[in-house]
């Protein structure tokens, strides 16, 4: 069963000033440090912590919590843990868990994991966000078209510039998305960057499906049609703040993103692994994404 270990006080005669491995009074230190040497991280915010966790016999135990600040440095970078549970653990998971937290569990956001092995280092990847599959992998396409204002069985009014859709244009458009198949508490999300404003065009976690927020009351599409069997938006309507519609996409970033669910925050999550930028021309042109590794956080765990 989940449970978060209880990090106890050092024996009776352990000066907390000063306490070795083995004291004048023959007591021996119940903790050991572990040391998280992690880059690429980011502010999750008021509402969220960073909690790692060592696997000892199958079970999680807590390492303690930590933020990160807007220049990606730690809060903390040592935590004092049990030794023998530390000298047991067969692997390190770092989570992204509610402040405060009313479950003792590990959360459903697992972002890195490292297994320990025969060493006291850990080296970290993004293993416990996918199930199938690996973010190299990543390729796919986007193009500029606008269905969701037309009217069935009518032609292309000619706007499509103030949308995008993840794919290639076709009859029926064709999805391309080649992605990892996403764990609990991991969705897909797309975006369109305006004068450095990020407008989401929904959640997903398939590329040859329309996305969570396809035909939604709220949502940024027209009603006249619905939009294809693809993740995607037109922007006519309900705009955010700071930005003004009909968006058009043209030279414009375009993101796919990985996020948290629950999402800790509107704007994009650190883990972006396709990038591309939208030209000129609208369907039947399309535009490749290019994979972007470089956002994937790295680093390793020491005990």
């Amino acid at each position: 069963m989940f449970k978060k270990a209880i990090i106890g006080a050092l024996v009776v005669g352990c000066v907390a000033t000063s306490c070795s491995d083995d004291d004048d009074s023959g007591n021996v230190s119940t903790e050991s440090n572990l040391t998280v040497n992690l880059n690429g991280l980011e502010d999750l915010g008021n509402d969220y912590l960073y909690e790692g966790w060592i696997i000892v016999n199958g079970d999680p135990i807590s390492t303690g919590t930590f933020s990160v600040n807007s220049d990606g440095e730690l809060s903390s970078t040592s935590f004092a843990v049990n030794t023998e549970s530390l000298n047991a653990a067969t692997s390190f998971v770092l989570t992204i868990e509610p402040t405060p937290d009313p479950d003792p569990a590990p959360a459903d956001t697992k972002l890195l994991k490292g297994d320990f092995g025969t060493s006291n280092t850990a080296t970290v990847g993004l293993g416990p966000v996918i199930t199938e599959g690996d973010f190299l992998d990543s390729t796919g396409d986007f193009f500029l078209r606008t269905p969701t204002d037309e009217a069935p069985m009518t032609a292309n009014n000619g706007n499509d510039e103030y949308g995008v859709w993840f794919g290639t244009p076709a009859m029926p458009p064709v999805a391309t998305l080649t992605l990892p198949v996403l764990d609990a508490g991991w969705k897909y999300e797309g975006w369109v960057v305006s004068e450095g404003v990020p407008i989401s065009t929904g959640t997903f976690t398939m590329g040859n499906t329309a996305d969570d927020n396809a035909g939604a009351s709220d949502g940024f599409s027209e009603t006249a049609s619905n939009g294809p069997q693809l993740p995607g938006e037109d922007f006519f309507r309900n705009e955010p703040d700071g930005v003004t519609f009909p968006l058009d996409v043209r030279g414009k970033a375009v993101v796919i993103s990985v996020e948290p669910f629950p999402d800790n925050a509107a704007a994009p999550f650190l883990l972006k692994p396709l990038v591309g930028t939208a030209g000129t021309e609208t369907a039947p042109t399309s535009y490749a994404f290019e994979l972007n590794s470089d956002s994937f956080p790295t680093g390793s765990i020491s005990r």
